[in-house]
């Protein structure tokens, strides 16, 4: 995730924050799509995987990718914005995500509830930061609300898989309603975006 960053120029600024939308749309649609293809491979070959069991090589592979997938779509968002290492709060999401992917690969080694644990501590803190990053988004792209309901929705459900980590009952259901949840409020996301940047041209032609 990045912060994204304005020239002085009224005229360019404008530019800028329309490429940037419409860069954001495509990656937002990619996440979507990324998303809803994981949730049907974990509902297809390990929802009934509970707490107790060991995850199978197809759920080891998924578990460990999702973070991946996340650190990926925030490089990708860096160089769309030009913010390299002056973004310290996609710097901190991708240390977050590769430390994740890091600690997955080890809990997969034991069973399902160390997974969803190990998941639960990832989603808290990448909800904070996407909140963090949707509220900064909010005075250069704007339409950040869908991301910021989606960011306070990762730091509850975050706590709620840490928590539901050492019940016998607990599957990867739950990681899958969450992902597809996730998935919803990009595309949600990326709806706001298009109206803003119609909205943004229809104004510049009047002008």
């Amino acid at each position: 995730m990045t912060q994204i960053t304005m020239t002085s120029s009224t005229s360019t600024s404008t530019s800028t924050s329309t490429i940037t939308t419409s860069g954001l749309r495509s990656l937002h649609l990619i996440r979507v799509a990324f998303s809803l293809i994981w949730v049907a491979l974990v509902v297809t070959t390990s929802v009934s995987l509970v707490s107790t069991d060991r995850p199978t090589v197809i759920a080891a592979v998924l578990l460990v990718i999702y973070p991946l997938w996340d650190v990926i779509a925030t490089v990708l968002e860096r160089r769309m914005a030009g913010t390299g290492s002056t973004d310290r709060v996609g710097t901190t999401n991708m240390a977050l995500g590769l430390a994740t992917a890091v600690g997955m690969i080890i809990a997969v080694f034991f069973t399902i509830g160390t997974a969803l644990l190990v998941f639960g501590i990832w989603a808290l803190l990448s909800g904070a930061l996407q909140l963090v990053v949707a509220i900064r988004r909010r005075r250069t792209v704007g339409a950040q609300w869908p991301m910021v309901i989606s960011g306070g929705q990762s730091v509850l459900a975050g706590a709620s898989f840490a928590a539901m980590s050492a019940s016998a009952t607990s599957s990867l259901s739950a990681v899958a309603g969450y992902s597809a949840f996730g998935a919803f409020w990009f595309l949600v996301s990326v709806i706001a975006l298009s109206i803003r940047s119609r909205r943004e041209k229809a104004l510049t032609t009047v002008a």
